[in-house]
This record gives C-alpha cells, sequence and structure tokens, in this order.
C-alpha cells in the first residue's frame, strides 16, 4: 500500500518501513530468552504491562530478529504508541470511524449494539466475518456485550480523553469474499472505533486531545439525541415534564445539537488542506438516536419505524429516503440551523433514525448503580444504517436499489 498508513490505536501517521517489533519472547536453541518489562511507551498511554523488548526492522518486511535473544518475531507495532498491530496491518485496507456525540446520547450502548449487529445479523446479510482483531478489544468489547445481552446492564459513561489518556479504540476486522472469475478471493478491512466523549468537545484542552483522531477519521459519525432539539417537544406534542433530565437541560445548554456539530466542524477545518473556502471531504453520518421514544407521537406509518433493509448491499433509495425524512422533520422541530451548517461545510452528509434499544429504559431505582435495559431486552432498531452508508461511501461494501 502507497503513502502513509494511520495507526488503528494512537491514529498517529506513518511510513510502512517505519513500522517495528517486538520480540516474541520465546526462548531461543541456546536458552536466551527476553524477560518481559515495562514499555515506558506503553506507561504514556497508561499500560504498565510487562512486555517482550521493542525489536528494531522494516516494516516493509514481515519479520525482524531480536539481537538480544536471536529469535525472528513477526509481531509489528505502531512506531509511535507501540500498540501490536493487527497482522499484515500495512497490507490490507484500513478505515477509522469516530463516533462523537452529546452526553446522554447513548453513545456507548449504540457502540455495543452496532458491534454485535456487525457480527450477527449484519453479518450474515453480507456473508461476512466480523471478528476483534486484537485481545483488548476482544477481552473488553466481550464483557461489555455479555453485561448488555446477558445481564441487561447498560454500558458505563464513555470517560473523557482528558480524564482517561490511556482510552483507546475497539479494533476490528471485517472480512468479506469477493468473488473473481476463475477464483474466490478474501477481502480484508481493518475498522477502528473511536469513541468520543461529548464533554471532549467543551473545552479547548478536550478538543486538542481529539483533534487527532478526528482529523484522522476516515468517515464519523455524530450521534445526537432528538428530544435535545429545542423545538421538537412542541412539534410533537410531547409533556416536557416527562422528558429525561439532561433532554430539558440540553436545550439551552452547551450540549444541543447544533453546539456539538460546530465544535466537530471547527475540529476538522483544522485538518491540512481545508481551510475557511473548502467543504470538508469526510463523509459524516448524523445518526439520531433513541427514536424509539418519538414513535407514539409520529405514528405506525412513519419512515423512522420501518424495518432496514436485508439485502446484501446499502440500499441507497431507502437510504435517501430516511435522509429526506428526517431532514423535513428537522425544519418541523425548528432544527433547520442544523441542515444549514451541514449543507455549507461538508460535502457528503447523510441523516438517520436509530434506536439501539428499541425501548426507553426504566429509571433507576433507589440505590441502583447501573441502568437496565427494559423487560422486552435489546431489540435494535436500524442501528447499521449509517455505519453501512459510510463504508458504501468508502467502497468497503456496494451499494444499490433500483
Amino acid at each position: 500500500m502507497g503513502g502513509k498508513l494511520t495507526c488503528p490505536y494512537c491514529y498517529e501517521k506513518f511510513a510502512e518501513k517505519e513500522i517495528t517489533f517486538r520480540c516474541g519472547g520465546l526462548r531461543a536453541a541456546d536458552g536466551k530468552q527476553c524477560q518481559p518489562a515495562r514499555d515506558p511507551v506503553r506507561e504514556r498511554f497508561n499500560d504498565t504491562s510487562p512486555v517482550p523488548p521493542e525489536v528494531a526492522g522494516n516494516g516493509r518486511k514481515l519479520s525482524a530478529v531480536c539481537k538480544q535473544c536471536g529469535n525472528s518475531t513477526t509481531l509489528q507495532i505502531c512506531p509511535h504508541c507501540h500498540s501490536q498491530l493487527p497482522v499484515h496491518y500495512s497490507k490490507v485496507d484500513n478505515r477509522m470511524v469516530a463516533m462523537v456525540g452529546a452526553k446522554f446520547s447513548g453513545k456507548s450502548v449504540y457502540t455495543t449494539v452496532l458491534l454485535h449487529e456487525l457480527i450477527h445479523r449484519v453479518g450474515r446479510r453480507f456473508d461476512a466475518a466480523v471478528v476483534g482483531a486484537d485481545e483488548r478489544t476482544r477481552r473488553e468489547f466481550g464483557s461489555d456485550e455479555r453485561a448488555l445481552y446477558n445481564d441487561g446492564f447498560l454500558p458505563a459513561t464513555t470517560r473523557t480523553a482528558v480524564a482517561d489518556q490511556g482510552r483507546q479504540p475497539f479494533v476490528f476486522k471485517l472480512v468479506l469474499g469477493e468473488r473473481r472469475r476463475f477464483h474466490s478471493t478474501l477481502r480484508h478491512t481493518v475498522l477502528s472505533f473511536f469513541d468520543t466523549a461529548g464533554e471532549d468537545l467543551e473545552s479547548d484542552k478536550g478538543v486538542a486531545e481529539n483533534v487527532r483522531y478526528l482529523s484522522a477519521a476516515d468517515g464519523i459519525i455524530v450521534l445526537l439525541d432528538p428530544l435535545t432539539i429545542p423545538g421538537v417537544v412542541g412539534s410533537l406534542g410531547l409533556d416536557p415534564n416527562v422528558l429525561p433530565p439532561h433532554a430539558r437541560q440540553a436545550t439551552s445548554g452547551a450540549d444541543t445539537p447544533i453546539n456539538i456539530l460546530t465544535r466537530v466542524t471547527e475540529v476538522l477545518q483544522k485538518m491540512p488542506g481545508v481551510g475557511p473556502n473548502r467543504v470538508i471531504d469526510v463523509p459524516v453520518a448524523i445518526a439520531f438516536s433513541k427514536v424509539d421514544a418519538l414513535w407514539d407521537a409520529l405514528g405506525d406509518d412513519s419512515p423512522l419505524r420501518q424495518p432496514a433493509p436485508t439485502t446484501p448491499y446499502f440500499d441507497e433509495p431507502d437510504g435517501a429516503a430516511m435522509h429526506a425524512y428526517v431532514q423535513a422533520l428537522l425544519q418541523d422541530w425548528e432544527g433547520g440551523q442544523i441542515d444549514q451548517l451541514l449543507a455549507k461545510h461538508y460535502r457528503h452528509y447523510r441523516y438517520f433514525g436509530l434506536s439501539a434499544l428499541g425501548a426507553v429504559p426504566p429509571a433507576l431505582r433507589p440505590g441502583q448503580q447501573r441502568q437496565q435495559v427494559a423487560t422486552s431486552g435489546v431489540q435494535p432498531h436500524r442501528v447499521e444504517d449509517p455505519f453501512l452508508w459510510l463504508l458504501s461511501r468508502l467502497n468497503v461494501i456496494e451499494k444499490g436499489g433500483s
């Protein structure tokens, strides 16, 4: 692959030849063996786990020889953060997907449900395999998945980048089959999901911590709670007294959708080559979460209530119809300023409506520490739409429809 690569963990860029290696820690024939020790580079990311030493080498090659023990190693690591890279990382497609939204918009829940759906139902739809690309991703995602689907507990709120400088994205590998004229082959794509806390975009320091992640993203999902749009309550005749506290506060605070989008746009405008007179080329999916809270007000025939397509491609007519419907709702909800901002600054953006849980979770009971899902369980609705649109824009999957 030509050009610069981007680390799926720290999002720093590097050339293929700059990739270094890590000793496998095996005992050599003469009895020598490298002992694990703390890596000063990993310590900057709050990782103090003992690991074998770094091994200098040329990343264009698949292996290097450790000068301390004499063993050959194939474990490639990022030259900036020393995270172990997925197998053959420089030889496959790699896509960075950033996710951002206001606090309480449901990013952590959405990420867990989206990945669960990609691994299971959506994986079958596209005849694709989706697996964690590293042990930490497999361990931590597995824990979140079991807590939500088996125990019924919602994930903890995302910690800010300022408070948790060791926070790293989940990294997965998407494997699709491609049929050629005389044979079939596999197409590997590395997907990196970074969940930006809404509070990170409320201060200069928080923005600075996230510029690297957002500016390196190939696509961005902005998750917004429709109940925080100032005009939605009056337009739909909702009772403001039954709204969750964050919705009542956000309509006049820093977490309004237009404020979140403005900060994301300001971050992306810092990218090289954008400038004040050029639109942003990074595709942005504007996903309104928790639409199940609006279903009764919108009616059974609302496009927001219709099931997702089941075709093995992104259904472009269906996506365009959803975009137009939500765009019209924004005008009714006095959210036209959102559409104006996007139209003036982005070359490619698309609206979506989804529900990660399918029902509003019950309120916390006295003494209860973690919120639980509704008794009906997790019943996601169209959670994959924004992600599949991004993949179609990035030519990872096909788009079609008549």
